[in-house]
């Protein structure tokens, strides 16, 4: 075992006190072993415990490192050995279109309804229902209220907003009275929804101290059922706050506000000093409460990639069109988490051209392609799917969906393509940004040289650019962040020496950092 380092050992001391703690947790600074230190230091105080993780693989990767007498699991596997089980029945039921579950839920077949430019069918009010209990139980609310219905594209502004949750409300309702039946029901019995009976319940856990994973993009309803536990478990939130990327789902960072002791750990073992250098500077933009420092003995370049083994892309479209552009060189490509998403959202765009609605909850108020080819070109809310309209007009769907099925195995394959969001609490070799990170627009003033200001820069966007640059090891190609080079909030710059080392190697030639297109 490995000589702790000062910030593991801190937080090992802190934790026998029994106070209640916040670890913010840097991009590879070794998070789970030290949470597998705290635990063995509990097994050896008498203490019992254990681990939350936000997924089963994430709890299953801790286990191998945690005691064996400490739990590592999920709230979701909490909540069904307490409630869930009662439902098995209904959880096995057939999966059937979402809009015959809003037929049963008396949403008529033909129903019409115009939404501003847009008209609402039934079958995406039908979805709209069932996706506004999905955001309900993920909640921390007692009941379902308008700010739970999701807003559509096409039909972004509060007035139509609140039209729509007029509509949904009543249907919502009677969808989740539906769902407290154990026998049967007309709605299909999801994972979210015991989780909620379970929160609703107040239950208590019966532990010494509880460990809260990714306690940054915690969905407020286990926020509510582990917090209500600090007055006879010691909590422990671990994370990184500077990657918290989910608020756009509901998600909340749970370590900003917590009343407990602050620690961190800033030691990177994922990656050198030139690349936490290059972190340091989005994570100075959104004001995080750490700083990285690289390992010592390990050498992560900041430079063109022409080879990368992954390329991390802003938006869906955005990856489909490198998957499109990987193939056409000859590469063999895996996209992160599957084609699934991407292929559903290309059989939408081809329904939409052949003059049919879809379904497709991104896609559903738009009736033509026309329409949406109008939304994505001028609409600023439809700007990220400007990438998939220009890709279609391109290659047309039929070609994209081909590519799609040429994708092989993440293990065979010699580059990866993912988001950033899927490719968050990942790692490769050499990483390259696609160039959909955009930097902020330009203001109306101008500087003393006469060209535009450039505007703020985003800070959702800065986390998610922090967590995209994080996923090399070895070598880093910042492509489409780039424009972070010449942004005034660029600065300080990583300096010259070993933290912005750049050398070539027998098949890739250095390229000046801020030079030129990447």
């Amino acid at each position: 075992m490995n000589t702790p380092t000062t910030e593991q050992a801190a937080a090992t001391e802190a934790f026998s006190t029994g106070a209640h703690l916040v670890i913010q947790a840097g991009a590879g600074t070794g998070k789970t072993t030290t949470l597998a230190m705290l635990a063995r230091t509990a097994r050896r105080q008498g203490r019992s415990g254990r681990y939350i993780a936000f997924n089963r693989a994430v709890a299953r990767h801790a286990a191998r490192s945690f005691p064996a007498k400490v739990p590592c699991g999920t709230a979701h596997a909490l909540a069904y050995t307490a409630v869930g089980r009662r439902f098995q029945a209904r959880m096995n039921s057939p999966r059937q279109a979402g809009w015959r579950t809003g037929a049963a839920l008396g949403i008529d077949d033909g129903m019409r309804v115009r939404l501003g430019e847009r008209t609402l069918t039934n079958k995406a009010l039908s979805h709209t229902v069932l996706r506004t209990v999905t955001r309900f139980c993920q909640s921390a609310d007692p009941e379902v209220a308008s700010h739970h219905v999701p807003p559509l594209r096409g039909a972004e502004p509060a007035p139509l907003h609140a039209f729509l949750a007029e509509l949904v409300l009543p249907y919502a309702r009677k969808a989740w009275a539906d769902l407290q039946r154990e026998d049967h029901g007309v709605v299909r019995f999801e994972h979210d929804h015991y989780l909620k009976m379970w929160a609703l319940s107040e239950p208590v856990i019966p532990a010494d101290f509880l460990l809260l994973d990714e306690a940054q993009d915690t969905n407020p309803v286990v926020e509510q059922v582990v917090t209500a536990q600090r007055d006879h478990a010691q909590l422990v939130m671990v994370g990184d706050s500077a990657q918290a990327i989910y608020g756009w789902r509901g998600a909340r960072d749970v370590m900003t506000g917590f009343d407990g002791r602050q620690l961190s750990l800033s030691r990177s073992f994922r990656f050198g000093p030139a690349l936490a250098a290059e972190a340091n500077r989005w994570l100075t933009i959104i004001e995080a409460p750490l700083r990285l420092t690289g390992a010592p003995d390990l050498k992560t370049y900041v430079r063109q990639v022409r080879a990368p083994e992954a390329i991390l892309c802003r938006t869906n479209a955005r990856a489909m069109v490198e998957v499109i552009r990987q193939l056409a060189a000859g590469h063999r490509v895996a996209l992160a988490g599957g084609g699934e998403a991407l292929g559903a959202l290309a059989r939408a765009a081809h329904d939409l051209e052949a003059g049919r609605r879809t379904a497709h909850p991104e896609l559903m108020l738009f009736e033509t392609w026309g329409e949406l080819h109008e939304y994505a070109e001028f609409d600023p809310a439809g700007r990220d799917l400007l990438p998939l309209v220009e890709l279609v007009d391109e290659h047309g769907t039929p070609a994209l969906l081909r590519a799609l099925q040429q994708l092989s195995p993440e293990e065979s394959a010699e580059v990866t393509v993912s988001t950033a969001h899927r490719a968050k609490g990942r790692e490769w070799a050499s990483v390259r940004i696609a160039d959909d990170f955009t930097g902020p627009d330009d203001l109306d003033e101008l500087g003393e040289d006469g060209t535009p200001l450039p505007g703020p820069i985003d800070l959702d966007e800065a986390r998610l650019a922090y967590v995209a640059v994080t996923r090399a090891r070895s070598l880093l190609d910042v492509g489409g962040l780039s424009w972070i080079n010449v942004h005034p909030a660029g600065d300080p710059r990583p300096g010259d020496g070993d933290a912005a080392e750049q050398v070539s190697d027998s098949r890739e030639q250095p390229t000046k950092r801020g030079a030129g297109k990447w």
